[in-house]
């Protein structure tokens, strides 16, 4: 299910927001505190979708999500292409799971 208050979910919402915006090697820790993070999708999806151009979002740099906006610029929302994504892989693993549990 999609989270539209992922903000107040997130793993870094407790943490100095000024280390998400960073540059070099602390880029790389900074990905590591969403790497668990619960609502990684949806803030990925809000920071393609409003253009943010700096800081760590999703798990992403903003060079990472520039990158990714040139390759895919058909994409006019990435929430409802992330959002499908999720409920199809969903639809995929419960079907998986009652294969295997039968």
């Amino acid at each position: 299910m999609w989270s539209t208050d992922w903000a107040a979910r997130a793993a870094c919402r407790e943490i100095d927001p000024d280390s998400l915006f960073v540059q070099g090697a602390a880029q790389n820790r900074a990905k590591l505190i969403c790497r668990g993070c619960p609502v990684r999708t949806e803030c990925l999806a809000d920071a393609l979708d409003n253009r943010i151009e700096f800081g760590v979002w999703g798990g992403m740099t903003e060079r990472e999500r520039r990158a990714l906006l040139r390759r895919r610029p058909e994409v006019t929302s990435w929430r409802a292409l992330l959002e499908d994504a999720r409920q199809r892989y969903q639809r995929v693993e419960t079907t998986r799971d009652e294969l295997v549990t039968g």
